[in-house]
């Protein structure tokens, strides 16, 4: 059986954050603290809608500095509490196939240490062609996804 991390077109980030899972699942589904982490500053999030359930949409808005704005829309695959998080742009609300698919999205959150304290936190983005994933990286996936991870951190310590 391949690992989720084993598709050669993927581009991986792991790190081990300082909160419960549960509280960085939080962050991810609840549009209000998602607004606060989801793309690096000074860009931020002018509006994110949610249905969290396998074939629900989402929406997430992003705004650059000079105010023009990036609608992204996907489609939830799978969703499982405080672990897991599966979504791509492949599809939106309804299954309704999109013009131009670049990815789909694997998170999860692995409760690790004393208690649960501490989340190895895993956002895989895989994608559909070897040129897509080269752009992705060449757009700066590693540091974007990276001081994101570094937002979603500083802000679950908060909770």
């Amino acid at each position: 059986m391949t690992s989720p991390t084993d598709h050669p077109q993927d581009l991986v980030l792991t790190r081990l954050i300082d909160a419960p899972a549960a509280t960085l699942y939080r962050c991810w589904t609840d549009t209000a603290l998602l607004q606060q982490w989801f793309v690096p500053r000074p860009w931020t999030i002018a509006r994110a809608e949610i249905d969290l359930r396998p074939g629900g949409g989402s929406l997430i808005v992003m705004r650059d500095p000079d105010g023009q704005e990036y609608p992204n829309a996907g489609v939830y695959l799978e969703v499982v509490p405080e672990r897991k998080l599966v979504f791509t742009d492949a599809y939106t609300a309804g299954w309704v196939p999109t013009d131009k698919p670049f990815m789909t999205a694997i998170v999860t959150f692995e409760a690790v240490g004393d208690g649960g304290r501490q989340t190895r936190y895993t956002a895989i983005a895989r994608h559909w062609t070897e040129a897509a994933r080269q752009q992705h990286e060449a757009m700066g996936f590693h540091s974007g996804w990276g001081t994101c991870a570094d937002q979603l951190a500083e802000l679950a310590a908060t909770l």
